[in-house]
């Protein structure tokens, strides 16, 4: 059985004038350790079904099944990373960073030193006591990024978490996430608008179409790239190739009537 497993996922949101369907009989599969992207028009209900998968918002049809469970809590063995870092501005990185397990009273020494040992893996153990305003972007988000793996995630939904960087941050921090999660054998699953990210990250790419969001086409990307840094990934010469693919893809999709 896959680790997470979507299926016939549909939703409508209702307002008081009209119903709008965001998703529309949406199913795919992830296994342990993988990483997919989904690639789609804005307003495609990308970020609505991260929200669905998390257990933040009941779809109208279908169901997610995480680890053959079709029952979890809101966050349960997932971490959620979004473009906004929400860290508390009162609260020390170290203790941003241990938030979560305080929240799921798991805050043990065990847990508490593997926090620390994250936080030196990302080079960010010396600013453990700073608060969140001394820090760069770049930093922050390197800090939520221990936060949403302190608690032990098995999978990791990822909202364009690195869409406000400066390029170059956002590239170092490519290689940063892509590493930590094969250190690690996380699951992933990324939201992004950027075509470059998701080839460079990804085992496989989900391009959905215009709302209703749909499957439109799977990108599997080749295994000599899924090896690669997401950083030498892009200078591949195939790089350039499947970007071009996806690229023409995207684009017959959102020129397409809706």
């Amino acid at each position: 059985m896959s680790f997470l497993q979507v299926n016939g996922i549909s939703h409508v949101y209702l307002t008081k004038t009209k119903a709008k369907e965001a998703i529309a009989d949406l199913s795919f599969s992830i296994e342990e350790g993988e990483f997919v992207s989904l690639l789609g028009p804005s307003g495609c209900g990308k970020s609505t079904l991260l929200s669905i998968i998390s257990g933040l918002l009941q779809p109208t049809e279908g169901n997610v099944i995480i680890q053959g469970k079709t029952k979890h809590k809101p966050g349960e063995s997932m971490g959620y990373m979004l473009q906004q870092d929400y860290l508390f501005p009162w609260k020390t990185i170290e203790d941003n960073c241990l938030i979560g397990l305080k929240l799921t009273n798991r805050l043990t020494k065990e847990s508490i030193d593997g926090t620390l040992n994250l936080l030196d893996q990302m080079g960010l153990y010396d600013v453990r006591h700073a608060y969140p305003d001394q820090l760069s972007g770049g930093m922050r988000q390197r800090v939520a990024l221990v936060r949403t793996l302190a608690t032990g995630p098995d999978l990791l939904l990822l909202d364009e978490p690195f869409s406000a960087l400066d390029y170059q941050t956002k590239l170092k921090l490519e290689n940063l996430v892509s590493a930590t999660l094969k250190t690690h054998n996380k699951s992933a699953l990324l939201v992004t608008h950027d075509i470059g990210e998701a080839i460079a990250m990804s085992d496989r790419v989900i391009l959905l179409s215009p709302r209703p969001g749909k499957i439109a086409r799977t990108f599997q990307m080749p295994s000599h790239l899924r090896e690669l840094i997401p950083f030498d990934a892009r200078n591949d010469p195939e790089f350039a190739e499947h970007f071009q693919v996806i690229w023409k893809e995207l684009d017959s999709l959102e020129q397409s009537p809706t």
